[in-house]
């Protein structure tokens, strides 16, 4: 598999990453193995996790994986802290705990470093200045090779690159958001920031929450994750007319290119300016198997132009240049 720089560092990643959101807990062990050694063989670099998936569980189990079935050097690992199980107060971004957590992370992980540990949300709460400096410590301290920031929009990203940057500290590498054919959103202004401060973007729900493979056009298969008790709510925005109009045109040029709807809309985030690489969650090996086989495809350009026409969001003042409005 391809590997790429994330963003202005010498860090390199597969062009594919490999997601564990349901480890833990729709996901078992010996799923889990297949997956990972599934996307070793492919040559995957990059996994992505966090503290709070599968209530630590993901992290769990992901060490254990690493203890017994593949090279813990093979592997770029990436976890996230801050997120934290209260309905008051979802972040917490203050040092003291997210130093905490990552020592908990690595415990779990059976590691002494993360290759990328990033903040998982930005706290209102705590001074941003402060969630940074626990950046600055755990890569000091050798606990985190790189760091960077997830779910962040854009004045968030432009802040916090450019803090890091002006004050000679930890220079953000990558920065995970949700990114695909049916959500564009941070092509208002989180792209440009991550272009602008070299930040490479880590797409999360490359496949639109699964709706892109085209599963999902007659109806909720029964063993998918619109039809799972936890997972529907996170599946329902993106079955909406807007959505299936723009699932319909990836199925067309999947017909045409005599590949599959997956494929299409896989590598078309993956070959957008300024990402790095999407990260995939499957339920299977088989499944994740079917994704990474996209690395040889490459869309033509008029197919890549027919889907962003179909796709485009609506960007207005000041999203856009004032003088074309």
């Amino acid at each position: 598999m391809e590997q790429r720089h994330l963003g202005r560092t010498g860090l390199r990643v597969s062009r594919i990453g490999l997601g564990t959101l349901t480890w833990g807990r729709d996901t078992d062990e010996h799923d889990a193995a297949e997956q990972l050694k599934a996307f070793w063989d492919a040559g995957g670099t990059l996994v992505d996790t966090a503290d709070v998936y599968g209530g630590g569980e993901a992290e769990y189990l992901l060490g254990r994986l690493m203890d017994r079935l593949v090279p813990r050097q093979d592997l770029v690992l990436c976890t996230k802290a801050g997120s934290v199980p209260d309905p008051d107060r979802r972040t917490d971004g203050s040092r003291g705990h997210l130093l905490a957590a990552l020592d908990a992370s690595l415990d779990r992980l059976g590691t002494d470093h993360v290759d990328l540990w990033q903040l998982h949300a930005f706290d209102p709460y705590t001074p941003l200045e402060e969630s940074l400096q626990a950046l600055d410590i755990a890569v000091r301290t050798g606990r985190a090779r790189y760091a960077g920031v997830a779910n962040f929009c854009g004045w968030q990203l432009a802040k916090a690159g450019t803090w890091q940057l002006a004050g000679d500290r930890t220079r953000l590498a990558g920065a995970q958001l949700e990114y695909s054919l049916l959500q564009r959103g941070v092509e208002r202004e989180v792209l440009p920031a991550a272009l602008d401060l070299g930040i490479g973007l880590l797409p999360s729900s490359p496949l639109g929450r699964g709706v892109l493979t085209g599963k999902y056009r007659a109806g909720t298969p029964t063993d998918s994750r619109g039809a799972s008790e936890t997972m529907a709510p996170f599946v329902e925005p993106y079955l909406d007319d807007a959505a299936s109009r723009i699932v319909d045109a990836v199925t067309t040029a999947a017909d045409g290119l005599a590949t599959t709807p997956l494929h299409v809309a896989l590598a078309w985030v993956r070959d957008r300016p300024g990402v790095t690489a999407p990260i995939v969650g499957a339920r299977t090996a088989r499944q994740l198997t079917a994704a990474l086989s996209v690395e040889t495809l490459s869309l033509p350009d008029e197919i890549c132009r027919a889907l962003d026409d179909v796709s485009a969001p609506v960007h207005r003042y000041p999203d856009h240049d004032w003088s074309t409005l």
